[in-house]
């Protein structure tokens, strides 16, 4: 039985997916890495059949038609036989070291009596030509080396959110809660690292940068003007996310709370790329989406709307969308955009 698969999901990637893939294999025999070809049309196949060849005990190639990222990290688990699950997007890498500790505790935990439903690590936004790298830690909300449960966590800060990048699923709770990502649509991660929350009663917080999350290609979705582009595209990952806000389902206030805060800023980074396009179609869209989350649900509308973010959001008239544009900073800060 493996301890962990790594889903990679891949598309025309054949110009950096070995730096990727190199990193992942270092964990040995111990780790599954499924390289998901989603209908490619450079050498990302060959390359991925390559390494499924030399490494047969570790690697396994899937081919797909081209579905999205969605799709292949669907793909990915649907192929997986690991016990835990994580997602490495091809252009980014992990510490081989720290990803060699990560299978050693994941292994003791195993061993022993307790299940681990999360498992959280460090990452740092390995932006190109940044003079220094930003690391997302989480040493203040989380305790450390040891599992803990919801009511054990401390106030996490604005901005300071687990995304795709810091988190291990157990594989099986991920089946379980029902996790299917929407096909041909990015920003899919948000829906990865949400849904399953409220299943999750244990976590474990190893205070190391272990994900190498690069940024700095201009096609790249986190890209502004690329965002703007796939505006439709944000828009519904945000609604599918105001669709899991079922506060009847999310007992624990802790839990909760999280993830308000976090649909508060995924609403934010949608509202502001929405008023950055200066399109009156969009200035429209963005009126949608908070009607939207208020049909869905009045309470959670006005705990955002009147929030400090929410609030900011939706001013009106040319010197309110101004204050608005000024909170793009926080997104930007959040989000690592180019």
């Amino acid at each position: 039985m493996k301890v962990l698969s790594i889903a990679v999901p891949c598309y025309n990637s054949e110009g950096y997916m070995r730096k990727c893939i190199d990193s992942l294999i270092a964990g040995g025999e111990d780790v599954e890495v499924i390289i998901v070809n989603d209908g490619s049309c450079d050498k990302t196949g060959e390359i991925a059949d390559e390494y499924a060849a030399r490494y047969p005990a570790i690697v396994k190639a899937v081919h797909q038609e081209n579905g999205g990222h969605g799709e292949a990290v669907n793909s990915g688990l649907r192929n997986a036989t690991g016990l835990y699950y994580k997602v490495v997007d091809s252009d980014d890498w992990l510490d081989t070291e720290v990803l060699k500790k990560i299978i050693g505790i994941l292994s003791d935990i195993i061993g022993g009596n307790q299940t681990l439903d999360m498992f959280i690590s460090d990452f740092v936004y390995d932006k190109e030509d940044a003079a220094r790298k930003k690391i997302m830690s989480y040493r203040m909300p989380l305790p450390q080396n040891q599992i803990f449960t919801w009511n054990e966590v401390r106030h996490f800060r604005k901005g300071q959110y687990i995304l795709m990048h810091s988190v291990i699923y157990r594989t099986k709770l991920l089946r379980e809660c029902g996790l299917q990502l929407p096909k041909h649509t990015f920003y899919v991660d948000n829906i990865f690292v949400f849904q399953p929350l409220p299943y999750v009663k244990t976590m474990y917080y190893l205070n190391e940068v272990f994900y190498h999350y690069f940024i700095g290609r201009e096609d790249q979705s986190v890209n502004e003007a690329v965002m703007i582009k796939r505006i439709d595209q944000q828009l519904r990952v945000n609604k599918l996310l105001i669709d899991y806000m079922d506060l009847k389902k999310i007992p624990n206030k802790k839990i909760l709370n999280y993830m308000l805060n976090y649909l508060d800023i995924i609403m934010t980074v949608s509202s502001i790329m929405l008023i950055r396009s200066g399109a009156e179609e969009n200035l429209k869209k963005k009126k949608e989406l908070w009607e939207y989350l208020k049909a869905h649900d009045k309470k959670i509308y006005y705990k955002l709307r009147l929030g400090l973010l929410g609030s900011s959001m939706n001013l009106p008239g040319k010197s309110g969308r101004t204050i608005s544009v000024a909170e793009y900073k926080i997104a930007r800060k959040i989000f690592g955009f180019n």
